[in-house]
């Protein structure tokens, strides 16, 4: 059967080793047996430069090297610093923050999810600040333990904003969900980033809509499937 999978939010860092366990089982298994596979962001629960010397990222790149498939990736807010140079050695192509794919019939805009979250005005601020080229560069010209440094207290400084957050917040905000496929000229959209998995349906001009979110992976795979029947969400044990 044709199909092609989508995964984001995995989050693997070297604290959480049955995720990696996990994506490595999906890799030797279920990801061998569709046309593509697409990661939409956050692979990595951190991303300081493609000459981070860590043992986890070596691995992965070599298991994603060694996928028969068609292997692509969008930035996540996570590891929206991964490089040419870590693609490379994966094998996987970097595409832009929003993708159309024409496949079975079908236009599909794939995304990581974040910019859909415009109620969370701290966010996207903080998110264009962290875009900027300039800023980028000067960040990855610093030493590696510098970096370590100043990205570990990013991280906290998001967990503790987002304790203060409500839940509704940081959702994808319907209109720009619209606007955004409505600009496209499609029909269909999957996207991670909130960590909330479904398939959710909705009047689009007059036409019917789906927008296919799928889930971290916490405790059980996640996966988005889509043939030539349409968009079926999918979550499996590691």
């Amino acid at each position: 059967m044709s199909r092609t999978l989508f995964i984001a939010d995995l989050h693997l860092c070297n604290e959480e080793p049955a995720i990696t366990a996990g994506f490595l089982h999906f890799l030797q298994g279920e990801a061998r047996s569709c046309d593509a596979l697409y990661i939409l962001g956050d692979l990595f629960e951190a991303w300081i430069g493609d000459d981070d010397p860590n043992p986890l990222h070596q691995q992965i790149a070599a298991a994603l090297r060694a996928l028969p498939v068609p292997t692509f990736f969008i930035h996540g807010n996570r590891d929206f610093l991964l490089g040419q140079r870590f693609a490379r050695a994966c094998g996987m192509t970097l595409l832009p923050e929003e993708q159309v794919l024409e496949l079975y019939g079908q236009r599909v805009l794939i995304m990581h999810g974040d910019t859909l979250c415009t109620d969370d005005e701290g966010y996207q601020r903080f998110r264009a600040k962290v875009h900027q080229r300039w800023l980028q560069r000067l960040f990855l010209a610093l030493p590696l333990r510098m970096r370590m440094r100043i990205a570990a207290r990013m991280r906290n400084g998001s967990k503790q904003a987002n304790q203060h957050k409500s839940v509704s917040i940081m959702d994808v905000n319907q209109q720009a969900v619209e606007e955004t496929m409505t600009r496209h000229k499609l029909r269909i959209l999957i996207h991670g980033h909130t960590h909330r998995p479904a398939i959710h349906h909705f009047p689009l001009h007059g036409e019917n809509a789906q927008r296919a979110v799928l889930g971290a992976w916490h405790e059980n795979g996640s996966m988005i499937q889509l043939d030539a029947s349409g968009v079926s969400l999918i979550e499996f044990p590691f």
